[in-house]
């Protein structure tokens, strides 16, 4: 398969509302698609009504989008492997698909975060899991799930570990309304769209106590302050963090409530328990999980990050929202460059 030639099929673990809209997107460029969910009522159900029921009621599946449970059949369909599901599920798959996959595979996620617990960037995850023998990629960028699914515009970028990687990858999604840029910055990808959930959390923490637009703005500034800060000082470049992958899904996620990260901040804000407010979302808030994990990586990296770092006492250290910000203001002049 050369680099620009469209796969013919591509095979999306995660049937939740962001891995049905890539999947629509990629079975309407023509692309023989099989999705997958762990649950075999979920698929049948999803088959039967041809549609996901669940996540993107009223969207229906073409004809050449297809649902299964079964991990053999899903690597038996592609040698292109889609995964979309949580960050905490991602290892875990990871080592069921290994036995089953060979060196024409290759794999590529839309999931944004970091493993819970270590702190490691999902493509550490992969090479430690597969022995760095196959090639990966990802997908990031400002794209909510239900815009995807309806066609509206909307733009993201592919970075891969090879050129002809993220080539086939971004011809793959590009078609009608979609628009894909390709990068070789894997890290900064995945930097931009981890950091970018946790700082979701503090716009909403601040709209949902009523700072108003002023607060707002001075968060998504000076939270991508904080994004260039560890991933220039880990090794990515800063452009990417200028780019689709890193200010524009940071400036997204900060500012619409489609954004599940900016929700769960505005539940915090108004009062309402960590708990409560991720059960009434009733879907993964990355955010939540990873702001433990950016701590992590900003310690080794030995760089500051209050803003994140206030997300996580606020979400695993009780400390009250209106604390949290009385804290950030109180800190000692410095230089803004």
């Amino acid at each position: 398969m050369s680099a620009l030639e469209r796969p013919d099929k591509i095979s999306v673990y995660g049937a939740g509302s962001w891995g049905t809209a890539l999947a629509l997107q990629l079975a309407r460029n023509g692309i023989d698609v099989l999705l997958w969910d762990y649950n075999p009522e979920h698929t049948a159900l999803y088959e039967r009504k041809r549609e996901n029921v669940n996540y993107l009621p009223g969207i229906s599946f073409p004809d050449n989008l297809h649902c299964t449970d079964s991990i053999e059949a899903m690597v038996n369909h592609a040698q292109n492997q889609l995964i979309v599901i949580p960050s905490h599920g991602f290892r875990y798959l990871l080592k069921k698909l290994k036995p089953l996959l060979s060196k024409s595979h290759s794999i590529f996620w839309a999931t944004k975060g970091l493993e819970v617990g270590t702190g490691k960037l999902l493509h550490e995850v992969l090479l430690e899991e597969l022995d760095g023998d196959i090639q990966y990629g990802l997908v990031s960028g400002p794209t909510f799930a239900l815009e995807v699914a309806k066609g509206l515009p909307s733009a993201m970028t592919a970075a891969a570990s090879t050129p002809e990687l993220a080539q086939r990858i971004a011809s793959a999604f590009q078609g009608g309304n979609y628009r894909v840029y390709t990068c070789d910055d894997v890290l900064g990808v995945e930097l931009g769209g981890a950091v970018k959930n946790v700082l979701a959390i503090a716009a909403g923490i601040s709209d949902g106590l009523g700072f108003g637009a002023n607060a707002r703005a001075a968060i998504i500034t000076r939270g991508l302050a904080e994004i260039m800060r560890l991933a220039t000082s880990m090794g990515a470049r800063s452009e990417t963090i200028m780019g689709l992958a890193g200010v524009g899904d940071l400036v997204l996620t900060c500012t619409d409530n489609q954004s599940r990260n900016r929700r769960l901040g505005l539940a915090l804000g108004q009062g309402k328990g960590v708990e409560e407010a991720i059960a009434e979302i009733g879907q993964a808030v990355e955010g939540a999980k990873s702001s433990h994990c950016i701590g992590l990586l900003a310690q080794r990296a030995k760089v500051e990050m209050p803003i994140c770092e206030a997300v996580h006492k606020v979400i695993y250290k009780g400390l009250e929202p209106k604390q949290a910000v009385k804290e950030l203001l109180a800190r000692q002049i410095k230089s803004e460059f």
